[in-house]
């Protein structure tokens, strides 16, 4: 029987963002694999969570690629965006709370270009003038982390409709962000 990687890493990261302490027995039922099997695959924890990272990584690229962040204005980049890393999001949700992918001081380089990327979005709707200047674009991109981690968890416990995922976090994001004229 062929192991579907990509299956088995999303189920894991299903897992251990509810449950961050899951061994690797609990991890290998909810793939729904034997622990030999897991262990083929990753020799432990360590290479699973850096597994689950270079997924991650390739997967948030994927989806900044896709949804075209130069073109039109930030804040349907942005929709496009949300819409486009949808299917990522509970990894997303996991890597955003792994505190094991920082090593001392550094930062692992796909995140810094990821981090980058979305704070050029955001700072060139602040420069076009859609969203306000006084929440930084780290800030906004924090924010944004926050909000598809949040609402991948809501969808997985079925407190969310799975419809509404792209809908309520950019429009929660982009009302939050969004620059007002004062009269």
């Amino acid at each position: 029987m062929s192991v579907d990687r990509d299956q088995v890493l999303r189920s894991a990261a299903a897992l251990l963002t509810r449950k961050s302490t899951s061994t690797m027995d609990e991890v290998a039922r909810a793939a729904g694999i034997s622990r030999a099997t897991l262990h083929r695959h990753f020799a432990g924890r360590d290479a699973l969570v850096r597994a689950l990272e270079d997924l991650g990584l390739q997967e948030c690229e994927a989806a900044l690629d896709r949804a075209g962040l130069r073109d039109g204005s930030a804040q349907e980049a942005l929709r496009r965006l949300v819409k486009e890393i949808e299917p990522a999001a509970g990894l997303l949700a996991f890597l955003y709370t792994e505190n094991q992918l920082f090593e001392g001081e550094t930062q692992n380089e796909g995140w810094s270009r990821i981090d980058a990327r979305l704070a050029a979005l955001f700072r060139r709707g602040q420069e076009s003038g859609e969203f306000r200047i006084d929440l930084t674009p780290a800030w906004l991109t924090e924010a944004l982390y926050g909000l598809i981690g949040s609402g991948a968890w809501a969808v997985q416990d079925g407190r969310v409709a799975a419809k509404d995922f792209s809908y309520m976090i950019a429009e929660l994001l982009i009302g939050g962000a969004r620059r007002r004229v004062e009269s």
